[in-house]
């Protein structure tokens, strides 16, 4: 990795108990060609992630949050702390592949129009995963959660589904901030993440503003990560599950009110309940 005095992309990772995969995220950085600044947010981590950060990759900043910020605040305090024309946010499971960065940031330099680029992301075994969609409607989720879980049990048909999706480019509604790249430009104007989110449906929210902002949202499979889809989220838990339910709330309530947000109320109700039937049963 190049370090000259003028970055191209500023590359930002929050942790959160992520030590045991921050070591391999920061290291794939290291085949980039491009000039990078690195910074990693880390939300009081019990793992002594900060630690492995700076053990991992010497030039990289650290900013200790000092109290669990969530995603969206975090990230704002990492690409405040840049100065690159891009930003790119990652998560701490992720791996970019050799040429992925250059590629996104070429389409930002030819493409005035693009705001937000997102790549064609796998799980470790090579499978597809589905890092874009359509926008958040109860009818778009129920398809889109068919083949999320479809993915995850490794269903042959779903997955053929899925990587057929992803071997064009295309323009959807949202790409996740798993691996995101985006304009400085297109930040400072919306202000960054809505920081109400706490964790998830950030991205999604961002993509839809910037959409509303007169900029487009690509989805390119000429980059690649390898995702682990969230393992340090997997220790939270069920706080991981209420606040998934919370920023789902926060967005229909934001983007489309009514009907749609009771609708939504009243599954989370319904869900929630069977939960907790669930564990009563001996």
């Amino acid at each position: 990795m190049s370090t000259p005095t003028e970055p191209r992309v500023a590359v930002v990772v929050v942790s959160w108990n992520s030590r045991e995969d921050l070591p391999r995220c920061l290291r794939s950085l290291e085949s980039v060609g491009l000039p990078l600044e690195v910074v990693v947010v880390d939300n009081a981590s019990a793992d002594d992630s900060a630690t492995a950060a700076r053990a991992a990759l010497p030039s990289a900043g650290v900013i200790e949050a000092g109290d669990n910020l969530g995603f969206g605040r975090a990230s704002n305090l990492g690409w405040r702390a840049t100065q690159a024309t891009y930003v790119l946010f990652l998560n701490p499971d992720a791996e970019v592949a050799p040429g992925a960065v250059e590629a996104m940031a070429g389409l930002l330099d030819t493409r005035p129009e693009v705001g937000i680029v997102g790549p064609r992301t796998r799980n470790a075994d090579g499978t597809p995963q589905l890092s874009f969609g359509p926008d958040l409607t109860p009818l778009s989720e129920w398809r889109q959660g068919r083949l999320v879980r479809g993915v995850r049990a490794r269903r042959p048909r779903v997955l053929a589904e899925v990587e057929s999706l992803s071997a064009f480019e295309h323009e959807p509604a949202w790409v996740s901030a798993s691996c995101l790249l985006t304009r400085r430009t297109l930040l400072e104007r919306l202000d960054g993440f809505d920081e109400r989110f706490f964790l998830y449906e950030e991205d999604v929210d961002l993509c839809v503003r910037a959409r509303q902002a007169g900029f487009r949202v690509l989805f390119t499979p000429a980059a690649q990560v390898v995702h682990g889809l969230g393992r340090s989220m997997d220790l939270a838990g069920g706080r991981a599950r209420a606040e998934y339910d919370r920023s789902h709330l926060l967005y229909y309530r934001k983007h489309h009110g009514g009907w749609r947000t009771a609708l939504l109320r009243f599954s989370l109700a319904i869900r929630g309940a069977t939960r907790r039937l669930g564990r009563r049963e001996p």
